[in-house]
């Protein structure tokens, strides 16, 4: 067996186990959640940009406080559960070394920062279910979850250009560009943005189809660097994305809210500087760059021109109130994330 064939082997395979087991324990995670009825017990009165939530009442306001949230924990949990058996199973039985995929270089850190920034929105999670908190959604306001989003940015734009080593960015077609100590902000600034795209978690399916898209894009692009322990990684993601699908497709089980997109979007950011594919992010990631970019022009027309452009955002609510229906918008944006994914990993790989 060959290098490549074995490399292709493992990827896939443990990418399978991820799904599977994830698929296994989702029941019991399942039954927990709506045995505590962990999920919103009130609708909103107001949409992220501020607005009236009438719009959003009408299309979600049952299922809102009726569905639970957490469901990013089948995702994280399992990544993370996945990583620690094959590290131990290669302590255990030395000749099954070449399956471990934690590694110093490519997936400690992108790693931690899943854990890190899946617990943070795990607590902002129990914090909407609890009524505690007075942001739009509920949970921590605003400007904490914004600070904390800044200081993981922070540690690891710190991790990378101290520890690593890095101060320059890649552009396709162009080559490498020196940006120095301005790495660090740059870094944070791309976290940031990436966070913001976690308001594509709003109708169902929509969110884990998107996230699976853009983690097999930078498994190809991760592969194809021979950086196999964070292509692992990144497929092992999209696994347990595909189990959180098949119980979050309508009739959706539950969300993944918080203790999911917080998790991914940070951890996004770090593979797609450890790929260095920073400039092909808002291609690959394009839909969070449409979800998010709707929110932010909304609030700058109401404010500048004092009407809004959207029905209700983020945009897949205002494709909803123009009356297409919740799956229509859902399966059209997968196929729209699909082809913004494959450019994004052409322009990379060519570029």
């Amino acid at each position: 067996m060959t290098q490549l064939t074995f490399s292709v082997i493992k990827v896939l395979g443990i990418s399978s186990i991820a799904s599977a087991i994830a698929i296994l324990w989702a029941p019991i995670l399942i039954n927990f959640l709506y045995k505590h009825k962990l999920w919103k017990k009130s609708a909103r009165i107001k949409a992220i940009s501020g607005e009236d939530a009438v719009i959003f009442n009408s299309l979600h306001k049952e299922k809102e406080v009726g569905t639970p949230r957490f469901g990013g924990l089948l995702i994280w949990v399992t990544t993370i559960v996945v990583v620690l058996l094959f590290y131990f199973i290669s302590l255990i039985f030395p000749q099954a070394s070449s399956l471990n995929f934690l590694s110093r270089s490519q997936t400690w850190l992108p790693l931690f920062t899943l854990l890190f920034a899946s617990l943070l929105g795990l607590f902002d999670d129990i914090s909407v279910v609890s009524n505690i908190g007075k942001y739009i959604g509920g949970g921590m306001s605003f400007k904490k979850r914004i600070l904390m989003v800044t200081l993981i940015g922070l540690v690891g734009a710190l991790w990378f250009y101290y520890k690593l080593g890095w101060d320059t960015i890649y552009m396709p077609f162009y080559g490498n560009l020196p940006i120095g100590i301005l790495y660090i902000p740059f870094f944070i600034i791309v976290m940031i943005a990436c966070w913001s795209g976690g308001v594509i978690d709003g109708i169902d399916g929509l969110a884990g189809g998107s996230f699976a898209s853009i983690f097999g894009a930078f498994a190809v692009i991760a592969f194809a660097q021979g950086k196999v322990d964070l292509a692992t990684f990144c497929l092992v993601i999209t696994g347990t994305l595909f189990a959180f699908l098949w119980f979050n497709i309508p009739p959706a089980r539950f969300y993944m809210s918080e203790s999911g997109s917080l998790g991914l979007t940070a951890v996004l950011s770090v593979v797609a500087f450890l790929t260095d594919s920073v400039f092909v992010l808002p291609i690959i990631a394009g839909l969070l760059v449409l979800e998010s970019g709707s929110v932010i022009v909304q609030l700058l027309s109401k404010k500048f021109r004092k009407k809004k452009i959207f029905l209700s955002t983020p945009i897949h609510h205002h494709f909803e109130a123009i009356g297409w229906s919740s799956s229509k918008v859902t399966m059209r944006a997968w196929i729209v994330g699909i082809a913004l994914a494959i450019l994004g990993v052409a322009i990379r790989l060519v570029g």
